[in-house]
């Protein structure tokens, strides 16, 4: 499974930092959170208390009041008293009014109710008119007793706060436990993720290392496969496009020594063959002197020959190009691969590609046919005009995979298209001036699919005004792609 992640390194690393930096930022607001969130429920319970305390007070100073209107009235049996003891009644209800939602959570809201009942049924009972000395005293007795309703009052809430504050003190030390956890798992996190994101790079890294090595003993038959930060696989590629390079000026000087080992093995043979013949008397008998000398360009031409047949033998070990690893894999998806690969030239000449490949699977030697591909197409760019366009096609038919490359560049004139896929031969450029090449591009292509017996031509066709090649990769058998896709 492939998890998402920063494409460059700069990028990794920005996220990196910040993964490492998150826990401990996460830690430090939710401490400030909770740390706010105890300092405002310790002020709510600060003023609940107070207000409970001063609420107390003032019902006490209240019943002792209605107490005192309440003898007044009996005393004096004026209206004054009694309208002071209504007031007094009516300030008891807004004191027990406004401690209504604190009584409800201390559960104390029956006790509240009754004690308001009560102070308004002496109250009621005071202001009857018919009320004689007996019945106010009995009445004025009453409310006595409600002091101990009070007090009763005050303990149920004083032990409502101190729940509460209990409560707060677990939550503070709940938090601060969890606040301990969380910097004891911050350590071995934080380790983690170093590690973790030191590993993305390091790889990378390690398997560039690995490539230049590679390319340092001269291996350049292992493609570069680089995966990492899209900086690190820009290297890749351009450490791939450099061991595609130096196996082509390889492929180039095995070839050059072919060609001039069998060009010097002519002449050569044509010496030897003359000095046979002085050897032998053939046209004349020698003297010493001259049979000598005969004899020594005999031995230095056999020498020479010797020399020859090891300079072929050590080309065609180099070279190997007959030797073919054959696989199965998708062409489109190695097509993409190569226009990636060539894409800042394309996009710095303003090219099209086009691409009308099907999704279908080739058996065949994958490195030879990705160096097909991309020698072709960077003879394709490199021919195509600024603006212009590159088509690249592939279709499967009855025996054979059939590719085919065209451009709208000046063409191959007639009189060359005979030699294109000679070694070193490079054609005459009519547009652009001279190109740069070494003109054995279209030679690696011919031996490259000679090697899976397959053709590679120019051909002549209306739809291109440009160069037109033909490649046909012969496939035994039919592959199961579904098979292959499973496999995958």
């Amino acid at each position: 499974m492939n998890f998402p992640r920063p494409r460059s390194l700069n990028g990794l690393i920005l996220v990196g930092f910040g993964l490492v930096a998150l826990p401990l930022l996460i830690a430090v607001i939710w401490a400030l959170v909770n740390l706010d969130r105890v300092a405002e429920q310790s002020e709510q319970l600060v003023s609940t208390g107070v207000s409970a305390a001063e609420n107390n007070r003032r019902i006490n100073e209240q019943l002792s009041s209605l107490e005192r209107a309440a003898r007044q009235y009996q005393i004096l049996k004026n209206p004054d008293s009694l309208q002071i003891l209504t007031q007094d009644l009516q300030t008891l209800d807004t004191l027990l009014g406004a401690l209504a939602p604190l009584l409800e959570e201390a559960i104390a809201t029956a006790l509240s109710v009754t004690l308001g009942a009560a102070a308004r049924s002496i109250v009621e009972a005071i202001s009857e008119t018919t009320a004689d000395d007996a019945a106010l005293t009995a009445e004025i007795a009453r409310i006595a007793p409600l002091r101990q309703d009070v007090a009763r009052l005050t303990g149920m809430l004083t032990a409502h706060v101190d729940l509460k504050l209990s409560a707060l003190q677990e939550t503070a030390r709940n938090a601060q436990r969890v606040s301990a956890w969380q910097v004891a798992a911050l350590v071995p996190g934080t380790l983690i993720l170093i590690l973790f994101f030191t590993l993305l790079v390091a790889r990378p890294i390690r398997q560039i290392d690995d490539a230049i090595g590679q390319l340092g003993e001269s291996g350049f038959s292992k493609a570069i496969e680089i995966r990492g930060p899209t900086d690190l696989e820009r290297l890749g590629r351009q450490l791939e496009w450099l061991r595609i390079r130096l196996l082509e000026l390889a492929q180039e000087k095995n070839k050059f020594l072919r060609h001039m080992s069998h060009e010097l093995k002519t002449p050569l043979a044509n010496i030897r063959e003359g000095t046979e013949l002085l050897l032998d008397g053939s046209v004349g008998k020698l003297g010493g002197p001259q049979r000598e000398v005969t004899d020594i360009l005999r031995m230095n031409g056999l020498k020479l020959q010797q020399l020859i047949e090891d300079l072929l033998s050590f080309s065609a070990w180099q070279a190997k190009s007959e030797v073919l690893t054959l696989s199965e894999f998708y062409l489109r998806k190695q097509v993409i691969s190569i226009a990636k690969s060539q894409r800042l030239a394309l996009k710095a000449a303003d090219i099209q590609l086009r691409l009308e490949v099907d999704e279908i699977i080739v058996n065949a030697d994958q490195d030879k046919i990705r160096t097909v591909l991309d020698n072709l197409l960077s003879n394709a760019v490199k021919f195509t005009p600024r603006g212009g366009l590159i088509t690249i096609r592939a279709e499967r038919q009855a025996e054979s995979i059939v590719i085919e490359f065209g451009d709208t560049g000046p063409g191959i004139p007639d009189e060359e298209s005979s030699r294109i896929f000679e070694a070193f031969f490079q054609g005459r450029r009519e547009q652009g001036g001279q190109v740069g090449g070494t003109g054995i591009g279209l030679s690696v292509v011919l031996e490259c699919i000679q090697a899976h017996d397959g053709s590679a031509e120019l051909i002549n066709s209306d739809e291109f005004p440009g160069a037109h090649f033909k490649i046909q990769i012969p496939q035994e058998r039919l592959i199961d792609q579904q098979k292959l896709a499973a496999n995958a």
